[in-house]
């Protein structure tokens, strides 16, 4: 299973889109700084606060350019239509995978 996904930091001012084929490690990654000169390491982006699911990599990918071709309000939008409050989304997609 593939996932597409945004994270943020602690003031949602900078949004990061990603792609994977493992949503919780990639997302550990990015929590722990596991690449210290990546750009989530540099801008402390540890927040989950979206994502979405795909059988196959090819559709993943191309959702993942969507997304990134798209304005900072389209990706505020798709963030606010599935978590309003931009909660952090990781302790919840840890019980449901």
């Amino acid at each position: 299973m593939f996932a597409v996904y945004i994270m943020t930091n602690k003031h949602n001012t900078v949004l990061y889109t990603g792609v994977t084929n493992d949503i919780v490690r990639r997302v550990y990654e990015h929590r722990e700084k596991i690449s210290g000169k990546s750009f989530t390491a540099r801008y402390n982006v540890y927040k989950l606060v979206y994502y979405e699911f795909f059988e196959d990599a090819y559709n993943a990918i191309a959702r993942e350019k969507q997304i990134k071709a798209g304005s900072r309000a389209k990706k505020v939008k798709l963030i606010q239509d599935m978590n309003l409050d931009w909660n952090d989304l990781f302790d919840e997609l840890i019980k449901d995978i």
